[in-house]
Order: C-alpha cells, then sequence, then structure tokens
C-alpha cells in the first residue's frame, strides 16, 4: 500500500488527455504500487485483477453514490443530492437494483438478441456500401451501428439521434473522476446539467406519445411491464432508457473501433478474421481484455472492508482501475499483447457480479457483425493515420479512425 504523493501524482498523470491514445503505461505504474489510499480525498485506488474482482463481487461494495462520504459531505454543504435526476440501475443498490434490472433484463436475453441479428447484419452491410476509399470507420460503422440498433429497440426515432447523441457524449463525461483525484472544479457541470434535464424532458414526451400509441418497442414494454404485481415509475422509465442510450452510444461503438485499430495494427489478425468469421468472438472477448471500452468503475464501501490487504474505511469511494487489471501479468501471461488465440482470455470488460453488463450479448452480437464484415469486405485495409481520441477517461475511445480501403 502506499499512500504518498506518489500516488496522487500518477493518477493526475492518468487523467491526461496527453495518454489518452495510451494509457497503459501508467497504468502499469499504478499497478505495481499497490492499492493506492488518499485519506483526504476518502478514496481508494485498485488495479490489480485479484483486488478489482473481489470489489465488484463483494457484498459490501455499493454503487450508490449518496452512501459515500464525499456525497454526504457535499451534500451537507448544500450540493444537490441527485442533480441529474434519480439514476439508472447501474448506479442503485438492492433492492432497488435486483427489482429495476429484472424488469429490464427480458429484452436482453439471448433468444431476444439473437433475433436481432438479421437486422444488425442488414445495418452492417448498408454501412459498409457507403464506405468511401479513405474511411473513418468510427463515424462510418463504429458509431451508427449501435445508435441504429438502440434506437431501434428503444423505439427512439433515428431522425432525432444527433440531439441525444451530443446530450450523451456530455453525460458520459461526468463518469471521469477528475474532481475526486485531482480536487479541481468541474467546469463542464452546467453544461452536462443542461444536457441531462434535456434529455430526460425528451424522454418524457416519448413516453407520453408510447402511452397515448404503444408500440413493441422496449419503452412500451417498460411502461406496461408487470411482474409479480410491479410496475416502474415514469421516472424510473426515464432513468433506465436514459441509462440504455448512453450505454448504447458510448460502450459499443470504443469495442467495435478497439477492435478494429487493434486488427488493422496486426495484418495477420485482420486477414484471420476475414477468412473465419467463427474468430469474431475471440476476436471481441480479447479486445475487451487489451483495450476495453470501459477502462474504470466506482465502488463505495457500505461497510468497512478489507481488500488486497487495505482496509477501505466505510463510505470512501473505491477506483477500481480494470483497464489496468486486465493486463495484470499476475492474471495472464503476456498481457500487452492482442491475441485471440490465447488459451484463456479473463477480463473484467463486462464488469463482475451482480452489475454485470446486461447489454453483453447484444454488444458481442453487434462487434461480431461489424468486424466479419470488414474484414471480408476489405481484406486490404490499413490504417491511413494514428486515430483521435475523446477526452473521455472512463469511456474510452476513438473520435475518429481513418482507413484506407
Amino acid at each position: 500500500m502506499t499512500t504518498a504523493a506518489q500516488p496522487q501524482s500518477l493518477l493526475v498523470q492518468m487523467l491526461d488527455p496527453a495518454v489518452r491514445a495510451d494509457p497503459y503505461p501508467v497504468y502499469d505504474q499504478i499497478r505495481a504500487q499497490g492499492p493506492m489510499q488518499l485519506p483526504d480525498s476518502n478514496l481508494t485506488v485498485f488495479s490489480t485483477f485479484a483486488d478489482c474482482d473481489e470489489v465488484l463481487r463483494h457484498p459490501d461494495a455499493a454503487s450508490d453514490r449518496l452512501k459515500s462520504t464525499a456525497a454526504k459531505r457535499a451534500i451537507a454543504e448544500g450540493a444537490q443530492p441527485r442533480p441529474f435526476g434519480p439514476p439508472g440501475f447501474l448506479f442503485l443498490d438492492p433492492p432497488d437494483h435486483t427489482r429495476l434490472r429484472r424488469l429490464v433484463s427480458k429484452a436482453f436475453v439471448p433468444k431476444v438478441v439473437k433475433a436481432l441479428e438479421p437486422d444488425i447484419v442488414a445495418m452492417v452491410d448498408g454501412l459498409l456500401d457507403q464506405a468511401d476509399r479513405t474511411w473513418d470507420a468510427v463515424a462510418g460503422l463504429a458509431h451508427p451501428l449501435p445508435v441504429a440498433v438502440i434506437c431501434r429497440l428503444l423505439g427512439v426515432p433515428l431522425e432525432d439521434e444527433p440531439q441525444f447523441s451530443a446530450a450523451s457524449a456530455l453525460l458520459a463525461q461526468g463518469l471521469d473522476p477528475f474532481v475526486t483525484v485531482t480536487g479541481a472544479t468541474d467546469s463542464g457541470f452546467d453544461e452536462r446539467m443542461r444536457a441531462g434535464l434535456w434529455l430526460r424532458e425528451y424522454l418524457r414526451d416519448l413516453i407520453a406519445q408510447r402511452r397515448r400509441a404503444p408500440g413493441d418497442d422496449l419503452m412500451s414494454g417498460l411502461i406496461h411491464v408487470e411482474e409479480s404485481g410491479d410496475q416502474l415509475t415514469e421516472d424510473e422509465i426515464v432513468a433506465t432508457c436514459n441509462l440504455l442510450l448512453i450505454a448504447g452510444h458510448e460502450t459499443t461503438v470504443n469495442l467495435i473501433a478497439n477492435a478494429a485499430l487493434a486488427l488493422l495494427r496486426d495484418r495477420d489478425q485482420w486477414t484471420a478474421l476475414a477468412a473465419d468469421p467463427g474468430r469474431a468472438t475471440a476476436v471481441a472477448e480479447e479486445t475487451l481484455r487489451y483495450d476495453p471500452p470501459v477502462q474504470l468503475v466506482g465502488r463505495i464501501a457500505a461497510e468497512d472492508m478489507v481488500i488486497g490487504g487495505v482496509t477501505v474505511p466505510q463510505g470512501d469511494n473505491m477506483l477500481l482501475l480494470t483497464a489496468a487489471a486486465n493486463r495484470d501479468p499476475d492474471a495472464v501471461e503476456r498481457p500487452g499483447e492482442f491475441d485471440p488465440d490465447r488459451e484463456a482470455i479473463r477480463h473484467l470488460g463486462f464488469g463482475k457480479g451482480p452489475h454485470f453488463c446486461l447489454g453483453a450479448p447484444l454488444a458481442r452480437l453487434e462487434a461480431a457483425a461489424a468486424l466479419t464484415a470488414l474484414t471480408a469486405r476489405f481484406p486490404n485495409a490499413e490504417l491511413a493515420e494514428e486515430p483521435a481520441y475523446k477526452q473521455n477517461v472512463t469511456l474510452r475511445g476513438m473520435q475518429e479512425l481513418t482507413i484506407t480501403l
């Protein structure tokens, strides 16, 4: 365990936009330090596979930020408890999390997701038909595919996508831990507040439309769902759709783009996938380990916890650097190599425990469809230039990925 100034300087370095293209050397340094505690910030940072895995599965690891000492202190000083409204179930604990997840989960079971495959394959083919010789794989494929799928699932008009995509991007920035780690002023808070309010009102309007004219989409289903006499309130429907829209925008976009980049940097892997579509599953899983869309997650100690030999006081925030954990040499051989053929692919890319990613089957299907078609259609594709990255730390992803076809 370390508690000196060095850990904080490493964490600040991790947040530096200059390292966004390759944060993994910094992660390696942080992981080598072992668990880091910043008592003044009520923060403990874990970065090994064993520690992150244990926290994610621990019954005393909470997701509701209102249980944190930092949040309670801010509320006592006049801050709003939930400035963006009720949270999605990802940020709740049992029994609320259990109830809401159960009511939504039917839309994401493998059988339902599998039924979407023909439509997803057709969407991919249509997007690739529009590709130019010099082509941005983010704008041309990785972004529009998940957006179209989640819009179709929720019943959101695709023509409204640019507006809620912009709001989603702003809200995703709010997942970054810069305030907790650095003590910096959150200069983007007001802009994100406006985006959050706009998105919630947009969703309320859609819910009103679905009440008048229900469809076969997930939003209509959430309005009318009943299980053991249970129903969702309008606030819960809004929060759930809000969460699913943002997740659909950001994480699968990054998964597809990150996998494409890894394949472009390894011509043998690109060629192998083009020749054998059955490799797509392993490519997606190795991407989730090697260069995951979600780089870190937060938890709060609901009770005093002992993890990795370190005591985390009740109410302290825990920052889990899951992207660092995925490259832990104690958990995986040759962690810095992209190798879909490795014997066992262990990763925390979809989380673990009760919050394991509900959309994992859908993300895997979309990634497999996109990558198999991309490599087969363009066997000689090459990386045109090094990609540009967005500033996001938590949901790290590319702004663009330019390919010569």
